[in-house]
C-alpha cells in the first residue's frame, strides 16, 4: 500500500508499572482531562490512577489529572512519546479496566477506545509533517490454540472464584 511520501508508520510501546491496567483511547475536548477523572473516582472508590490527554490544538499541552503522582506520571510520560492529538491514556491500578470502561465511554468527549488491557501494550502510529495519529494497538500476543473443554470449565471458574460470574 502507498502511504505516500510524507507519511509513516511508527509504534510505541507503552510503559506501565508492575500489576497495572490502561486504557488508550480517542478524544476531542480539552474537557476530557477532567471528566475522565470523575468517570474514575465515581466508578472506583480507592482506585489510584493517572490521566493524561493530549491537546490537538491551542497550546498543545499534556492535560494530567488523577490521585496519584507516580501513576500521573506514567501517563503522561507515555502521552508524550505517543504523542497523537486528542489521544488519552489512563493508567490504573486498585480496580480494573472492567470497573470503570462504561463510565469512560460515556464521557461525552470520548469517541472511541483503542484498548483496556494489563497486557504489554504497542501503539501503532500513522505519522506525517501535521502530526501522529493512533492507528490501532497489539494488545498482548497472539493465540496459539481454541480452547477445550477444559480450558472452558476452567475459564468458567475463573469468572466465578473472583467475583464476576454467579
Amino acid at each position: 500500500m502507498h502511504l505516500g511520501d510524507d507519511l509513516k508508520l511508527d509504534s510505541v510501546r507503552v510503559e506501565m508499572p508492575e500489576g497495572a491496567n490502561v486504557i488508550i483511547g480517542q478524544s476531542h475536548f480539552i474537557k476530557t482531562a477532567e471528566d475522565l477523572y470523575e468517570a474514575m473516582v465515581n466508578s472506583v472508590p480507592g482506585a489510584r490512577f493517572g490521566v493524561a490527554f493530549c491537546e490537538a490544538s491551542m497550546d498543545r499541552l499534556v492535560r494530567i489529572e488523577g490521585n496519584d503522582e507516580a501513576l500521573m506520571k506514567c501517563a503522561a510520560d507515555n502521552a508524550m512519546r505517543i504523542g497523537a492529538g486528542h489521544s488519552f491514556i489512563i493508567v490504573m491500578k486498585d480496580c480494573y479496566p472492567i470497573n470503570v470502561l462504561g463510565a469512560v465511554k460515556a464521557a461525552p468527549e470520548v469517541c472511541h477506545i483503542f484498548c483496556a488491557t494489563a497486557n504489554t501494550v504497542d501503539v501503532v502510529m500513522a505519522v506525517n509533517d501535521e502530526g501522529r495519529g493512533i492507528m490501532g494497538v497489539i494488545d498482548g500476543q497472539s493465540p496459539v490454540a481454541v480452547e477445550g473443554d477444559d480450558d472452558i470449565e476452567k475459564r468458567r471458574r475463573f469468572l466465578r472464584q473472583i467475583g464476576y460470574k454467579r
